[in-house]
């Protein structure tokens, strides 16, 4: 099991900052904060905790939590009455046309978990956006490299909501969905591209997105 302080020091040289720069982002004035925390000789409080997930760009939990190599499922953590459910990072989905379906996949296989306090189920995953199609010049939009979080069982399909679609030949796409005149539609948010007619190609919906983190600089 991971201490604490090699959880900090991991997430630090991720960021690529050293032991100085980070307490600067801190507003700390003193290096020696951040090697006694990463040595635990001095452990750090909960506000001293928020700060350093905050400058990491990660949840507080991520930073808190131990982390257990062996993962079989979704582990959820509470902190201050918030619950955070962790999903792994699988693959991408394409925003244009369509892209290869994954056939199936192992959550211990994943290198990556992020964080939500949605709950998308046992089944739950991430995916990367991959396109311009759900780029918009108004909120919401989805550029390439968001990072959407999936429910593949048990969800709704309301119109207006955002899903992820399967064509009979393996291909999927991330899409709003629409239906109107009793037809169905996926809909790109980019008014570049054309929206799909789902009766074309056997288009059917896999899963519901839930969760999006937008890439590194977009705000």
């Amino acid at each position: 099991m991971e201490k604490l302080g090699a959880r900090i020091a991991h997430y630090r040289k991720s960021k690529g900052l050293s032991q100085a720069e980070l307490a600067k982002a801190c507003g700390w004035s003193s290096q020696s904060r951040v090697g006694n925390y990463e040595k635990n000789t001095r452990e750090p409080s909960l506000d001293d905790l928020k700060k350093l997930a905050d400058v990491l760009g990660i949840p507080l939990p991520a930073l808190i939590e131990e982390q257990d190599s062996a993962i079989n499922n979704v582990r959820a953590v509470e902190m201050q009455s918030q619950r955070y459910y962790r999903y792994p990072l699988i693959s991408s989905v394409n925003a244009g046309t369509g892209n290869e379906v994954w056939e199936c996949w192992m959550p211990e296989h994943a290198e990556e978990w992020l964080y939500s306090t949605e709950n998308a189920g046992k089944r739950g995953y991430w995916l990367t956006v991959d396109g311009h199609s759900m780029t918009a010049t108004t909120s919401p939009s989805f550029p390439e490299g968001t990072r959407i979080l999936v429910q593949s069982e048990s969800f709704s399909v309301i119109n207006g909501k955002f899903y992820i679609a399967q064509n009979r030949d393996g291909e999927t796409t991330f899409k709003r969905y629409q239906r109107d005149s009793g037809k169905d539609y996926l809909m790109p948010l980019n008014p570049d591209f054309r929206p799909i007619d789902m009766d074309k190609d056997g288009w059917h919906i896999i899963g519901r997105v839930l969760d999006i983190k937008l890439p590194t600089g977009t705000l």
